[in-house]
């Protein structure tokens, strides 16, 4: 690579493949916002056969911590960005570069573009009377030299201004009097975030900046900094911020922003995918659900809208829907293991029973928008009881439910062809002798045998749970409405005084 201390260039050859870059600090979970920023810059590398550069800023000793740059790699790698990919490089880090950070910080005072400073916050508040102006330029002819604790700054241009070429915000220009002489050192001799930046893009060979718009403020002194360095500024594109409901920029102290978090809910990696390309952009002809490599070949940085994305979870939780009725069956329970295994699964390894399972899969294929709803869903069936949801219960366990539940009984009892059609046509037919359609008729049975008013179809599920067990529950539930002393033998193990657990999701 280059150094920004070498001979000044006009910066990447004519022609030569774009270069990106993705460069988080590793202080906290892999945010949302972030990981559409890596998504962006990882299409335009992909679309035109590009670098993508990955850069771990780590200066900030005091916030960074190693196992953050492991979860960055990891939740990258679940978007598609993997390292052994061609178009990846890095990763770098920041803290490794500290030697031709200073070099270029001392070659900008050398050349007379920057200079020491010694003025405290107090002094200049003395100076200028006002707390909020900016630096006044005090010590710009005072010719100070290093000393620990004196700042240099930058010797920001006395007239005109700077224009930034934005490829998603046109052409922003700011008067170079309101920029000030900035700090690009600070006092013990460390280059600050500003000059930083910008010499690991040097580095790097940066040939496109794409970034969130909160460091559009920042973009004229960067830009000036890489003239000042002799090197021609990147192209820019500053994304549009990401915002909640209430159009409030999402917030890791109100919001739900980590990625991981959305993941181990049971969001598919291809549906966020999908759902974050789509955050400030959209692939035309009014289509969303798109293969990633489609969504790149449409990608064009300067369709990318500037207004604010709305980060809709249930539109994303709706995606994610369709991408799991996409899948196979088979793939669809291979999905679920993660959540069915988990030590916080309500059932045992012991109860679990895989083939049970594998027999309700394409039941539930169909009907779950998170992976995580598996579990509600499929519960009843490994448990001795089912766990009992009081609302559904209050609600399906009216008046005339103990009298309906009892005659169900009996004629399930007799069913000697356990299968899903005849028992429907038990139930519809005791609903037409109590007054009741086959969908208020089987809200009591559903919510006696699987805890619930809302899951999967009810007939098939009474098959795969089987003739005994299904008794056993109804029996319960009737000997909780105080209607069981002759409807049968009694609740399943695991249940309350009463037959049925009291227990709510």
């Amino acid at each position: 690579m280059t150094s920004v201390t070498d001979t000044p260039t006009d910066g990447a050859p004519e022609g030569a493949a774009v270069r990106v870059r993705f460069a988080p600090s590793p202080t906290g979970m892999f945010h949302v916002g972030g990981a559409r920023s890596a998504l962006f810059n990882w299409a335009v590398a992909k679309q035109q056969g590009g670098t993508f550069v990955l850069r771990i800023e780590d200066t900030d000793a005091s916030r960074n911590q190693p196992e953050w740059v492991d979860g960055i790699l990891s939740a990258m790698e679940a978007l598609g960005i993997r390292q052994e990919d061609p178009a990846f490089e890095g990763p770098y880090f920041q803290s490794e570069n500290a030697g031709i950070q200073k070099d270029a910080a001392q070659r900008l005072f050398a050349e007379g573009k920057a200079y020491y400073c010694d003025c405290t916050r107090e002094a200049l508040i003395a100076r200028t009377g006002n707390q909020q102006t900016g630096y006044d330029g005090f010590c710009r002819g005072r010719g100070l030299e290093y000393a620990e604790g004196r700042a240099l700054r930058f010797r920001t241009p006395d007239e005109g201004e700077t224009q930034v070429v934005d490829l998603i915000r046109g052409n922003p220009t700011f008067p170079n009097a309101n920029l000030e002489d900035f700090v690009i050192a600070r006092g013990n001799g460390s280059p600050v975030f500003l000059l930083a930046n910008v010499v690991d893009d040097i580095d790097e060979n940066i040939t496109l900046v794409m970034r969130a718009e909160e460091h559009l403020p920042n973009t004229p002194k960067q830009q000036l900094l890489w003239e000042a360095l002799g090197k021609t500024p990147p192209q820019w594109a500053h994304m549009p911020v990401i915002v909640n409901e209430k159009r409030q920029k999402l917030s890791k102290r109100r919001d739900k922003v980590a990625l991981e978090d959305y993941l181990a809910e049971g969001i598919l990696p291809d549906a966020m995918v999908n759902y974050l390309m789509l955050l400030g952009w959209a692939p035309g002809n009014d289509e969303e659900i798109l293969p990633f490599d489609e969504l790149v070949r449409r990608f064009r940085v300067e369709d990318i809208n500037s207004s604010s994305a709305f980060f809709d979870i249930k539109k994303l939780t709706a995606f994610n829907g369709e991408y799991i009725r996409a899948l196979s069956v088979e793939d669809f329970a291979a999905a679920c293991t993660p959540w069915l295994q988990a030590p916080a699964a309500p059932w045992t390894p012991e109860q679990f029973d895989q083939q049970v399972f594998d027999a309700v899969a394409p039941l539930a294929h169909s009907r779950v928008a998170l992976l995580s709803e598996i579990t509600d869903n499929v519960d009843f069936l490994f448990l001795d009881a089912p766990l009992v949801d009081e609302d559904s219960w209050n609600k399906a366990m009216k008046a005339g439910a103990a009298e309906l539940l009892a005659d169900v009984r009996e004629a399930l009892a007799a069913e000697e062809s356990w299968t899903a059609e005849p028992l429907k046509d038990i139930v519809t037919v005791v609903g037409e002798k109590h007054g009741m359609k086959l969908g208020k008729a089987q809200a009591p049975v559903r919510v006696a045998v699987t805890g619930r008013r809302i899951g999967l179809p009810l007939f098939e599920s009474l098959e795969v749970l089987g003739k005994e067990r299904t008794l056993e529950r109804v029996d319960a539930a009737l000997a909780r409405l105080g209607a069981g002393a002759g409807a049968g033998a009694g609740a399943g193990a695991g249940s309350d005084a009463a037959g049925v657990p009291a227990v709510a999701e």
